[in-house]
């Protein structure tokens, strides 16, 4: 081989092969919410930053909020799946009944803070639902600070949520408010303001946090919670998670950037993250004049009562539909939560 020839080889290599001029590789993450909202300002987009910074430039993650290449919020469970996106953050509710281990820990009355059962939500993936997300690489499984009723009227006893037609994002939500004799409306957050604006909900159980950005607390007066430990309804799981294959694509040093920024590795962060998120939307509705009933104990012990069965039905008739036994899940998950919260 001529020297000119073996030089224009070696160039090649080693151009190739240096940091500099390495492949850069795009993920894309689709996700439902406004670029305004919480959950992008202050976990998905520092979690993109700090990946990218991690990977040396290698990793770049575009983040497409509020459905911008498509579909609907129900659809990105099956977009992460098809790898129509790289990587997505959803809630699993929007696709009831997909996710049946995962409804347990939706339930009402089990949710303390985002925190303590987000950190109890890990030691139930590594337990009981690994399989359930066999078809997904799960970056994490996370809740929020907890839902509340921001609707049209106070709600301080047991019959005051009688014929009230409310918005929820879950079976857990159905199941409480069949129970106290509401209408339960599904629905995704991003349809909550044109819902509440044209009157077919009274109400809307959120959180703090997204009512802000969606201008709840300017399309309602009344923010009701609960006395006691427990002053919210329950909570929503949250699906963060990288099409499986193409994690699997991905060379060994980019794996371990993506694994140190996962699960456990990250799951505090996001619980306190989601805690501290709420006192911006709850300030908001202050600022609003808005109200804030408070359910006094022994209503809400009455509430409590009438709860309970109709989660004893739904954990049966899930026992029965998917096959599992949906109380011992049940009684595991209380067990993990109040772990964490001692």
């Amino acid at each position: 081989m001529k020297r000119a020839s073996m030089m224009a080889v070696v160039i090649a290599v080693v151009a190739l092969s240096s940091p500099a001029w390495a492949q850069t590789i795009t993920l894309k993450l689709h996700h439902f919410v406004p670029p305004v909202a919480p959950p992008h300002v202050t976990f998905l987009a520092p979690w993109a930053a700090k990946v990218e910074k991690e990977s040396g430039g290698k990793l770049k993650i575009q983040i497409f909020p509020s459905m911008q290449l498509g579909g609907t919020p129900p659809q990105l469970v099956d977009q992460i799946k098809d790898g129509v996106v790289d990587i997505g953050w959803t809630v699993t509710g929007y696709t009831a009944g997909r996710f049946p281990r995962t409804e347990v820990i939706e339930m009402p009355f089990l949710h303390t803070n985002a925190l303590q059962t987000t950190l109890a939500l890990q030691d139930y993936y590594e337990k009981q639902l690994r399989d359930e997300y066999k078809d997904y690489h799960v970056l994490l499984l996370h809740v929020h600070g907890g839902a509340l009723i921001h609707g049209s009227k106070p709600i301080l006893k047991l019959e005051d949520y009688r014929g009230l037609k409310i918005r929820t994002p879950n079976r857990g939500g159905s199941v409480f408010l069949r129970a106290v004799g509401a209408t339960a409306v599904g629905a995704p957050v991003p349809e909550v303001p044109q819902m509440l604006s044209k009157g077919v909900v009274d109400g809307a159980l959120l959180p703090y946090e997204i009512a802000r950005p969606l201008k709840v607390h300017e399309l309602v007066k009344y923010h009701s919670e609960f006395a006691g430990p427990q002053p919210r309804i329950g909570t929503t799981v949250f699906l963060f998670a990288m099409n499986k294959q193409k994690y699997e694509s991905l060379p060994p040093d980019l794996k371990k950037v993506i694994d140190a920024n996962s699960g456990r590795r990250i799951a505090e962060m996001a619980g306190r993250n989601w805690d501290e998120i709420e006192k911006p939307g709850k300030d908001a509705a202050q600022k609003a004049g808005n109200h804030f009933p408070v359910m006094p104990a022994a209503e809400v012990d009455r509430v409590r009562a009438a709860v309970k069965p109709e989660i004893d039905k739904f954990l049966k008739e899930v026992s029965s539909n998917a096959g599992f036994d949906a109380r011992a899940l049940y009684t595991e998950v209380q067990a993990l939560i109040q772990k964490y919260a001692k």
